[in-house]
């Protein structure tokens, strides 16, 4: 464990570099530094603060809530395949966005709506999917994938109907952009009480883990914990959702990386995966900012990009291992 342990502080140093490499880099190159002493100039200063430093921010931040709530949807479903948006969740928080888009309605508007649409998937999914309790899983995943396919129709409807001035608006969102994002900082607050929560919940998800029948036999209240872990995983993916909208596969490669690499033990994976998933998407949004400058790419479409070859490898890997 403690050896595993180690891996924390240089995770933590992996994310101020990314931090670092996301203020300096970009079509216009500034020396973070000498900000500290001040002497950078104004324009230089603008670019900094007022539109890099809250892109990073908010990059690190929806990282960090996709790999918390990935970790909590492989416990919950037991399959190391599952991830955030596995239950529709963002299919409800994209046609909620989308209807606020095509109405033509302000920046806050759109947050808002897919907060809400989130949280009415999230609702349905609850109704229909955990009725007489979760069993095993297999009546809420279906459940979700359903759910999920109906928004997807709903959207495309949505993209069929939106007038033609706001459909790059409404692309740029389903494939994930943080270009928008202003105020990125009150998504700190759903990620600490997220993480402190689940990092609670550690050693009983460590039990979970193993199945139902032996974590009852060991003490561990079941129900209670996994509507813990779902409505978790939901509250968080929806506020990643209303920042950035959809962004892919970082909920998904984020805990199966961190898993083969530092184990399946919850009080170090789930810290691991926060840090690692926030700075895997920095990167990420500064490479997709920087790549075709001064043109800019959703960040979803390169998570995407690396996430599927990636993740295909880890499968490949983990199969022929096991």
């Amino acid at each position: 464990m403690s050896r595993r342990l180690l891996w924390l502080p240089i995770l933590l140093l992996l994310g101020l570099a990314s931090f670092v490499l996301a203020m300096g880099w970009g079509s216009v190159v500034i020396d973070p530094f000498a900000a500290v002493s001040g002497r950078l100039p104004d324009w230089q200063s603008t670019i900094l603060y007022d539109l890099r430093l809250p892109r990073a921010v908010a990059a690190f931040l929806v990282g960090g809530l996709l790999s918390v709530a990935g970790v909590l949807m492989q416990v919950l479903l037991r399959n190391p395949l599952a991830e955030p948006y596995v239950l529709g969740i963002s299919g409800g928080a994209a046609v909620a966005a989308l209807g606020a888009i095509t109405l033509g309605l302000g920046s806050w508007w759109v947050s808002g709506s897919a907060f809400a649409g989130s949280l009415v998937s999230m609702v349905l999914v609850f109704v229909l999917g955990g009725h007489g309790g979760f069993g095993r899983g297999e009546r809420l995943l279906l459940t979700g994938v359903v759910i999920a396919a109906g928004w997807g129709a709903v959207i495309s409807l949505l993209l069929v109907l939106g007038p033609d001035q706001s459909l790059r608006g409404m692309l740029f969102w389903l494939m994930g952009d943080l270009s928008r994002v202003a105020s990125p900082g009150w998504a700190l607050v759903p990620l600490v009480l997220g993480g402190v929560l689940a990092f609670a919940l550690a050693p009983a998800l460590d039990i979970l883990a193993r199945g139902d029948d032996q974590a009852a036999a060991l003490g561990v209240e079941v129900t209670r914990v996994r509507w813990a872990c779902y409505l978790t995983a939901s509250l968080l993916t929806a506020c990643a959702v209303t920042l950035a909208g959809p962004i892919g596969f970082v909920g998904l490669v984020v805990p199966h990386l961190m898993r083969q690499w530092l184990g399946a033990g919850h009080r170090v994976l789930l810290p691991a995966s926060l840090l690692a998933g926030g700075a895997l998407l920095v990167v990420a949004d500064t490479a997709a900012r920087s790549v075709l400058a001064p043109r800019q790419l959703p960040v979803g479409v390169l998570t995407a990009a690396v996430g599927i070859p990636l993740f295909l490898y880890l499968l490949r890997r983990r199969s022929v291992g096991g």
